[in-house]
């Protein structure tokens, strides 16, 4: 048992925390964000290309969002994989660029939204556990096949116990942050 072990775990623990992360960046707070387009690809030539690879993303002010394609074609894909999605905004479409006007949430929204992040969170933390149960049966093989110790094996078994509890509690910090960023008025 050698400190790679741990850091293979901890590495894949970090990962599931970076993945709640970027679920709860792309759930809008009501501000306009270009994270929301993050999930959302286009069907450009054919190739499922995120739009902002296609186009620029601005946002003249908190509540709105402007996409100017660099290929004038792809106005009618871009506004088309936006109607299509899951993000409930209808895109307004001036013939050079696409518009997205984020209204602002009512309370039944907000607390839907917070029932989704906790979806994520939830998500997350058993990602985690199964990582941490992953590494205790690695251990457990170790140990039988005599390559370590009993004690060593209660060890790191209390180890990942650790490590488990500690990103399970960033999770709930990053919940936490977020649950506040939605249900503010």
């Amino acid at each position: 048992m050698n400190k790679d072990d741990y850091q293979v775990y901890t590495e894949k623990m970090k990962k599931s925390i970076d993945s709640v992360a970027s679920d709860f960046a792309a759930v809008r707070a009501g501000r306009a964000n270009a994270a929301v387009l993050d999930r959302i690809s286009v069907d450009y030539y054919g190739t499922p290309t995120p739009i902002h690879q296609i186009a620029s993303i601005a946002s003249p002010d908190p509540r709105q969002l402007v996409i100017t394609p660099w290929d004038g074609q792809a106005l009618k894909l871009i506004e088309r994989s936006i109607q299509e999605s899951d993000l409930g905004i209808n895109p307004q479409n001036d013939g050079k660029s696409i518009r997205l006007s984020f209204p602002q949430l009512t309370e039944e929204r907000r607390k839907e939204l917070v029932k989704q992040i906790r979806k994520y969170a939830e998500g997350g933390k058993v990602a985690i556990r199964n990582i941490r149960r992953d590494a205790i049966d690695a251990f457990k093989k170790q140990q039988k096949a005599s390559e370590i110790t009993e004690d060593d094996y209660k060890i790191a078994e209390k180890d990942l116990q650790k490590l488990t509890d500690d990103y399970c509690k960033e999770l709930d910090d990053l919940l936490a942050k977020k649950e506040k960023e939605l249900m503010a008025v």
